[in-house]
This record gives structure tokens, sequence and C-alpha cells, in this order.
């Protein structure tokens, strides 16, 4: 995370500001964890039938059948038959949790090889795709990268004019069209014009579809091989954005986009209005595949990197460790 700090004063205060908002992000989905852990663990000792009650908790928290399973059964290998507190099995969760999504806290990075780097932006309707755009494209500018907005969503003239607003604030050049023209024209044109001004990265905003039309689906497939026209490689990154809140729903997401378009990385938001933050660990279990950042909110400094320990913590009610 201190990557997009320059001042180490600075990171400080930010990474306290950061837990502060993943922690009341996180309020709902740790709430419900810990009201049943509560429910669950007023005896001491560890018995089937509470290792039973605790497997179906962690499922209703949407961590996924499997996982609760697994986290459960290595529970009652530890613990079985023995005294045991609420605080220890918040610990114990906690460590599992981060033991499964720490190969999956993957920072996107931006390739020096391509120039620009393509990120194409996926996703259904209200998903938060366009504010991630946003978000990302700060993160980007702060790192000193040179950045180019694409408003690929030609559908909705609001999505276009968000996107420029983010654009006008950040003093990044964004490429448009006229309301219902073609997005992978608009793209072509797009990264023709970043090669020619040495942009670092493209990002590319595309409309909201749902994952069951076919029709959308193909023009989502349209502009990435429009793309590949001017860069082989191209889109570099393929980023799915989830919303938390559609808990379950975001797997059958996650595989349809994926299976028809190539997903390599997903975003999360709007954990801070959910009680389903468990579907991040069935998310990477079941899909295997990086989550490069989640959002807690509707600022700049919502978006960070995700981090399994610090997220892993969060979700059970145990504090993030500073340093």
């Amino acid at each position: 995370m201190e990557k997009f700090c320059n001042v180490p004063k600075q990171c400080i205060n930010r990474k306290k500001g950061w837990w502060s908002r993943l922690k009341q992000g996180l309020r709902k989905s740790s709430d419900k964890l810990n009201d049943g852990l509560k429910h669950l663990f007023i005896k001491k000792k560890l018995d089937y039938a509470t290792i039973e009650e605790l497997e179906e908790l962690l499922i209703l928290s949407d961590i996924g059948v499997e996982t609760a399973a697994k986290f459960a059964g290595n529970l009652a290998k530890e613990k079985l038959d023995k005294d045991v507190t609420i605080e220890e099995v918040k610990q114990f969760l906690s460590a599992q949790i981060e033991e499964e999504l720490r190969p999956y806290a993957v920072p996107l990075e931006i390739s020096q090889t391509h120039r620009p780097h393509v990120v194409l932006v996926i996703g259904v309707n209200g998903s938060g795709k366009t504010t991630t755009i946003g978000k990302l494209g700060k993160l980007w500018q702060d790192q000193g990268l040179k950045v180019q907005f694409v408003a690929g969503d030609t559908f909705r003239a609001a999505a276009v004019e968000q996107l420029q607003v983010w654009a006008n604030r950040l003093s990044i050049p964004i490429s448009t069209t006229h309301a219902g023209g073609d997005a992978a024209a608009l793209a072509f044109d797009a990264l023709e014009s970043a090669k020619q001004n040495n942009c670092d990265v493209l990002i590319i905003d595309t409309a909201g579809r749902l994952h069951n039309k076919a029709g959308l689906m193909d023009e989502l497939k349209k502009i990435v091989r429009v793309l590949k026209k001017v860069d082989a490689d191209a889109p570099h990154d393929v980023l799915l954005v989830l919303d938390a809140t559609t808990g379950q729903n975001a797997h059958l997401q996650t595989k349809t986009f994926k299976e028809m378009i190539g997903v390599t990385g997903l975003v999360l938001t709007k954990l801070d209005g959910t009680a389903k933050g468990g579907v991040v660990v069935s998310l990477t279990q079941k899909h295997d595949l990086p989550i490069h950042a989640i959002g807690v909110g509707e600022t700049a400094e919502d978006l960070r990197p995700f981090t399994a320990k610090d997220f892993a913590n969060t979700l059970v009610g145990l504090e993030a460790e500073e340093g």
C-alpha cells in the first residue's frame, strides 16, 4: 500500500484512515459473523455440535461451502473437546482467512513493456465501474504515470458525464464519442492516440451489461478484437468490477465474464453496504482470480489495494495491525 505514498508520515496517516474506513465498511459483515460467534461459543468446551453450527454460520456469511467446511474441520482438529474462547476462535478464523487470501492479494502492476498499458474495465450495471476507473486513475497518477480515460459506455450519457467529472478533477485526458456511438471504434482511436501521446495507462470504461445478454457480450468481444489490431497483447488487464452486495450472484457474473472475455483480476466495490463480505473469500477460492482492490466508499481514498491480513482481521472483528 505504501507505493501510493511518497512521504512516510502521510503513509502512516493514510493507512490509519484506511483501516478506519475498512472497519466501518465491513461492520455489517463483521457484526453478522460476530453475533453468530457470540451465540455459539457460550460453552467453554468445543464439541461437534458447535463445530457444525460454526460451519453453517460461515456458509451464511458467504465464505463458501467448501471453505467453511475446511475452516470448521481445522478448528475441530486443534480444539475439539478443549476449552476455547470466542477471541481464540476469531484469531483462528482470521489466520485461516488470511492464509486463503494471501496468494490472491496481488497489486495491479502497470507494465513498462507496454505503452500504454491497456486496462479494460467490465461488469454489470451498477457495479461501480466508472467510479472505480476514476479512483484507479488517481492512484496511478499519484505514482507519476500518464493516464488517459476512454468513456466507452456510449449508451448512458450519465456514465460519460461521471467519467468526465473525474477527468476534469484530475486533469486526465478523456476520449468520448456521441451517444450510442461505436464503443469499439472509440477504443481503437483512443489506443492509437494514447500511443502517440506516450501515455503509460489507458483505462477503458464499458457499458454495464448483464452477463446473460449475448448481444452485449458480443459487443465487448468486439472491443477486445479491435484493440488487438493496434496492440496484439491488448488489453493487458481485464478488470471485472463486482458489487459485493450481490453476494453469491457475484460468482455467476465472474464465471460468465471469465469464460467469454478472459478476466485477469477483480475489484470488489460497495463492501460498506453489505453483510456479505465473506464472498471475497469464496470468489478467490472458486475462480482462482486475484483481487487487486476493494472499495468501501465513494472517495478516491476509499479504493485501496487489497491486503489479506487487514481484510481477514476486519472481517472477524479484530483490529488491523499497524506497521
